[in-house]
């Protein structure tokens, strides 16, 4: 699965071919259809193991927020971005970011309904925590922003190099990641208290 989420994370889902990830992990194409089915089978679970992760993850820092109070937006925000942040740590996760951001590229037959199995309940519990924090926010912006929100933090996380294109040597450490996520979280909170 590790080679797999490499390669769609590389090439996307239709550009990856089972005999590729079969040569990479010296299996056959027989026992990779085996264990999943197709080649839709292990993109799925591939996606699965980390995005299910990361939405429990959500659900319960959102959990413990709520149990201590009226959390606010920048708490909200915080809860939502950090179990995807942690990723940026190891090469693996890094992978997942830039498969996860590549699977809103894909088809709707691919990406619709593995998006809203992996997220759309944590999703939709963030939306409802984020319009009690903020009470004048419409049900539509919220949807809004926190589809904006979603597509911010997938940019950014998932190694696009822009910063370093964009800013003079040495004043941007793509590394730091307390920078880049009070970066975003700065952004995603402006944009949800925005009139």
């Amino acid at each position: 699965m590790d080679a797999a989420e490499a390669q769609f994370a590389e090439l996307g889902y239709a550009g990856t071919t089972l005999r590729e990830i079969a040569a990479a992990t010296n299996v056959t194409q027989a026992l990779i259809s085996y264990y999943f089915g197709s080649k839709y089978g292990l993109f799925e679970e591939t996606f699965l193991r980390r995005g299910q992760v990361i939405s429990k993850q959500r659900i319960d820092m959102l959990e413990t927020l709520l149990e201590k109070g009226k959390p606010t937006a920048r708490e909200i925000v915080h809860a939502f971005l950090s179990p995807t942040l942690a990723l940026r740590s190891t090469p693996q996760g890094r992978s997942f970011l830039r498969l996860q951001a590549r699977l809103h590229t894909e088809p709707p037959e691919i990406s619709y309904k593995l998006r809203t199995h992996a997220y759309g309940s944590s999703t939709q519990r963030y939306v409802e925590a984020l319009r009690l924090a903020l009470p004048k926010l419409g049900e539509l912006d919220a949807y809004w922003r926190m589809t904006l929100m979603v597509g911010t933090y997938l940019y950014a996380f998932s190694d696009t190099h822009r910063m370093e294109e964009m800013t003079p040597k040495g004043l941007y450490d793509p590394e730091d990641t307390e920078a880049l996520i009070e970066q975003v979280t700065r952004f995603v909170v402006g944009g949800f208290q925005a009139p």
